[in-house]
């Protein structure tokens, strides 16, 4: 029982720790030309777009999970103009993985 449980432990670390890095290529791959590798929105795009800082305490108390995992999927327009568009092809918990790893920015 106890080497069940001893397994079982180790390979939900294990998935973890691929989700995490997981989560780091996609943001490099979907998010980052406007958010920065280093989340701060210190781009040309992420200036124009009015990209948030996510390095920034206050910031990262405001943003909601929910709020931000909707932004994910469903883009984010202010008016008519599209802020973000949706990233198209994650998973629900590719997205939630996703939204972890940006908390990882707040210094």
């Amino acid at each position: 029982m106890i080497k069940h449980l001893v397994i079982i432990g180790v390979v939900a670390l294990a998935a973890a720790g691929l989700q995490a890095q997981d989560a780091k290529a996609i943001y490099e791959k979907e998010c980052a030309k406007c958010h920065g590798s280093d989340g701060k929105g210190d781009t040309k795009m992420g200036k124009k777009l009015g990209a948030k800082d996510y390095t920034d305490p206050k910031v990262q108390e405001k943003m909601k999970d929910e709020e931000a995992f909707k932004a994910i999927k469903e883009g984010l327009k202010e008016g008519d103009k599209t802020l973000m568009k949706p990233t198209e092809g994650l998973t629900d918990d590719q997205i939630k993985a996703l939204v972890k790893y940006m908390r990882t920015f707040k210094k």
